[in-house]
């Protein structure tokens, strides 16, 4: 189930456990098929590779999933193909990649992931939960996680990012703090902050209160010393802090605690 060697589609739409999921990557730069193929087939698929439409539409009896680029160039888009594989194999799911939100976006394409903003990860996980749901099993989307990572994205990882409710208690934390702490990303989560930095709760806690309660936003700037639970190589670090209001996933007020690091003296 965990990789896409164990399958393939037979009569019926379903996977049996003989051939590898074959996977469609159309694009028309060489240097994205080469390094998506590589990618995707260390994790089982067997690729299908086309650089042009013409090519793509003429291997869609091959595939059982589909990853166009929507941005072909000379006025080519990738939907061209999507709706060909549509009308003859109306079973066959279909990712378009895009460097850019389009509003020609539609129904034709079953998920869409902005290259840039969605890693080679997004896509995997996508390919994944199309095989899932072909063999009819649940897709189990870890909600919290998604929805926080994509504000990440939007902010960048070269800053710490905490994700905390009014009482202080974590939600979700990027990389860069779990590099910064030592710990692991997941030991966190439903943690509070003041239980672990008690020097922060009187300063810190009203901060994050105030910030839910009323949807204003906190900036400052800050060293190491009030700042204790970032660890630092130097004691004189100093960092940019913003501290702004957000919906949680279960609808309850929260923040985003958000420190860059600008100056190390």
């Amino acid at each position: 189930m965990e990789d896409g060697r164990q399958f393939e589609v037979v009569d019926g739409g379903k996977f049996d456990e003989k051939k590898p999921i074959s996977v469609l990557l159309l694009d028309d730069r060489e240097e994205n098929l080469l390094v998506r193929s590589t990618i995707l087939r260390q994790k089982g698929y067997h690729i299908v590779t086309a650089a042009s439409i013409q090519e793509a539409e003429s291997k869609l009896t091959e595939i059982d999933i589909a990853v166009l680029d929507y941005h072909l160039g000379a006025g080519k888009f990738g939907t061209e193909v999507a709706n060909t594989l549509r009308e003859k194999r109306p079973e066959v799911p279909i990712i378009i990649l895009s460097a850019t939100l389009e509003r020609k976006f539609g129904g034709i394409a079953d998920m869409h992931l902005l290259k840039g903003s969605s890693s080679v990860d997004d896509l995997v996980q996508a390919l994944r939960s199309f095989e899932a749901k072909r063999r009819g099993r649940p897709v189990v989307v870890d909600s919290r996680d998604f929805y926080y990572s994509r504000i990440i994205m939007a902010m960048g990882d070269d800053m710490v990012i905490e994700i905390l409710d009014r009482d202080g208690n974590w939600q979700y934390v990027n990389d860069y703090f779990a590099a910064l702490s030592h710990r692991r990303r997941g030991w966190y989560i439903g943690r509070n902050i003041f239980d672990h930095f008690p020097e922060m709760r009187d300063e810190w806690g009203e901060i994050i209160r105030t910030v839910a309660d009323t949807r204003e936003t906190y900036i400052d700037r800050r060293n190491h010393h009030a700042m204790p639970h970032l660890p630092a190589e130097s004691q004189h670090w100093q960092w940019n802090v913003l501290v702004f209001p957000i919906k949680l996933h279960n609808g309850q007020d929260g923040v985003v605690l958000s420190a860059r690091l600008i100056e190390r003296k």
